[in-house]
């Protein structure tokens, strides 16, 4: 005869029957975006799927289909004059038979377990762990279908944005990150049989660093910054049978060639992300000018420590690190799209087509903190200066880019419309990001970058420091964040 069991030992059991299904989860990996980031990542996702035994082998990547002419070899273009074997393919097609991005990432052999697919639904179909790697502003489109068909309702389903961006509240206008609006938009708690999910929050963390996409796929050695902080069942994973934040960190580690390190300052991580490709746009115009290192290093400086007050500012209460700022993805992304990037060089052209055809030279804006003092530009020429900056960019963006998005000049007049706003008045706090935004959107002449290379002190009269000024203002001006971002 079997004696009973008592209580404690059913408890017990049950945990341990807990933590065997806990080990047996198998994640199974989406990549949703397929340009030069997102394609140079999965060189690196699929090895460590292919290795890792907690990853399903396969991984889907989402691409946006588009016909590409390509010859027999699959190069975009045709290569040479000869137009007889040139034919028109589909993206998908070729990345999925010659393994290869020929119009994002040419010259780079996919891994073979890396699926290339243009349904958004068969793409992140049961997909537990998604990593978003496209611009921001495709997202309100996409996170419905994701949000539907991805495997929402697992308490290991999460994301990692590899977006270098910001987004602003509709109604506050204050600043939110990408990986929050991605939690929101995911966390609408509908799965895709139209049944509310209430107890499963989507969590995503962030994977920020020096990473120019080619030298990651060219397998250079470079660091990254994965800042997370996955729960399960709202306990820290760290203190759970699988710990999410490791496993994934794992999922994009490969020493010594791409080393991974993880904190938990995942707004920190995320601006820093962002506005180093607003002080980038500084570094072109320093490059156009051919102005030296000793110029750029200052330019680094006060870019830093802009990023710096622009955390503390507005995300105080998301425990911001110092430390954050020494990691890959502080300091080091900076220098590296500072020097390299695609934000520095389409700046640099900027800058040097301004100074061939002497763009707001004779006309040129100089004014006060707020354009109101300069009384020789009349509006008509302010017009003027502005519409040729859009035309420029738009152009260099076209042929330099072939097709891919600069989000620096984005970012950069967002983040001035959120500072310079009438409920805030900040703009003059920030002195460098201030003359980026003129030079780039209003005319004022390149070589004026120098003027906003320092750093702002404000007179107070009790001795307190900027910061805490600064701190004061934005808790007298800025009403609280919503729960939700109001657009996704």
């Amino acid at each position: 005869m079997i004696a009973a069991k008592n209580p404690q030992e059913e408890k017990e059991e049950e945990e341990d029957q807990h933590e065997q299904q806990q080990q047996q989860v198998i994640d199974k990996v989406c990549i949703i975006g397929s340009g030069n980031w997102g394609s140079a990542i999965s060189t690196i996702v699929g090895k460590n799927c292919a290795r890792l035994p907690y990853y399903e082998t396969l991984v889907n990547m989402w691409v946006y289909e588009e016909m590409i002419e390509a010859d027999s070899h699959g190069r975009e273009g045709g290569g040479g004059d000869n137009t007889t074997n040139k034919k028109k393919e589909k993206l998908t097609e070729i990345m999925n038979t010659r393994h290869e991005n020929v119009k994002y990432l040419p010259g780079i052999t996919l891994p073979t377990n890396i699926i290339a697919i243009p349904d958004l639904k068969e793409a992140c179909r049961d997909a537990t762990v998604l990593i978003f790697v496209l611009p921001h502003q495709f997202l309100p489109k996409l996170l419905p279908v994701i949000r539907q068909y991805a495997n929402s309702h697992s308490q290991f389903c999460r994301g990692i944005s590899l977006i270098k961006g910001i987004d602003f509240c509709a109604t506050t206008g204050r600043p939110i990150l990408i990986s929050q609006g991605i939690e929101d938009g995911m966390n609408r708690n509908i799965d895709r049989m139209g049944t509310a999910n209430t107890h499963v929050k989507f969590q995503c963390g962030v994977l920020m660093g020096a990473n120019v996409a080619n030298e990651v796929a060219q397998g250079q050695m470079c660091e990254s910054t994965l800042a997370s902080h996955f729960t399960i069942d709202g306990k820290s994973s760290s203190t759970t049978t699988i710990d999410l934040n490791e496993r994934t960190r794992q999922l994009f580690d490969a020493p010594p060639y791409f080393r991974v390190q993880h904190i938990h300052d995942v707004a920190g991580a995320e601006v820093c992300g962002a506005l180093k490709n607003v002080i980038a746009l500084g570094a072109g115009f320093v490059d156009g000018l051919g102005l030296g290192g000793n110029t750029k290093a200052a330019l680094l400086r006060v870019g830093l420590r802009e990023i710096s007050n622009f955390c503390h500012f507005f995300f105080k209460d998301r425990g911001i690190s110092e430390t954050t700022f020494m990691e890959s993805c502080g300091m080091a992304d900076l220098i590296t799209t500072c020097y390299g990037g695609r934000n520095r060089k389409c700046a640099e052209a900027f800058a040097r087509e301004r100074q061939r055809h002497a763009i707001a030279t004779t006309t040129a804006i100089t004014p006060g903190p707020n354009n109101d003092d300069d009384t020789t530009v009349t509006i008509q020429q302010r017009k003027q200066q502005q519409l040729l900056c859009k035309e420029l960019w738009n152009r260099i963006e076209l042929e330099l880019l072939k097709g891919q998005k600069l989000q620096g000049t984005i970012t950069t007049k967002e983040v001035y419309q959120l500072l310079s706003s009438p409920a805030r008045k900040l703009i003059q706090e920030f002195p460098l990001i201030h003359m980026i935004y003129q030079i780039s959107y209003e005319g004022k002449r390149v070589d004026c970058i120098v003027e906003g290379i320092y750093e702002y002190h404000h007179p107070t009269h009790d001795g307190s420091s900027a910061a805490n000024h600064l701190n004061l203002q934005l808790n007298r001006q800025i009403p609280p964040p919503p729960i939700h971002s109001s657009h996704l």
